[in-house]
């Protein structure tokens, strides 16, 4: 249970990562900062969707369409991006330059796995030392 716990909030500090890093790049991509409970939303949203449509779309592409199986992470994260956008109140805007809605799922997507790669590494770092000394 504290595994699963810790791999969420591994996650969503991912997902957070990702939104705030095509943030402060992207001219067209915005987090409305004046609602803070609309960024958790919109982070909250985006982690869940992301970790619902990977698997799911990764299935779908291997039984109709196996070369596209090494894009499933940036076309799930353009998806999620998608919802949470339409989503009122999620606090996230996409919208000038066109290329924003290209460039976005990419930055996201990318800040996204290296963070869930190298935070459990972080957190195991630390939780080795603790128990040595």
């Amino acid at each position: 249970m504290v595994m699963f716990l810790l791999r969420a909030l591994i996650f969503l500090v991912s997902a957070a990562l990702g939104l705030i890093v095509a943030d402060l790049v992207l001219p067209g991509f915005a987090i409305e900062w004046r609602s803070p409970i609309g960024f958790i939303l919109a982070i909250v949203i985006f982690a869940v969707l992301q970790s619902v449509l990977a698997p799911w779309l990764a299935r779908v592409a291997q039984r109709n369409a196996p070369a596209l199986l090494g894009g499933i992470g940036i076309v799930s994260t353009f998806v999620a991006l998608v919802v949470v956008v339409l989503i009122p109140g999620a606090g996230l805007t996409i919208g000038a330059p066109w290329w924003t809605w290209i460039i976005a799922p990419v930055i996201v997507w990318l800040v996204t796995a290296l963070a869930t790669l190298l935070l459990p590494m972080l957190f195991i770092k630390k939780k080795v030392a603790e128990r040595r000394s």
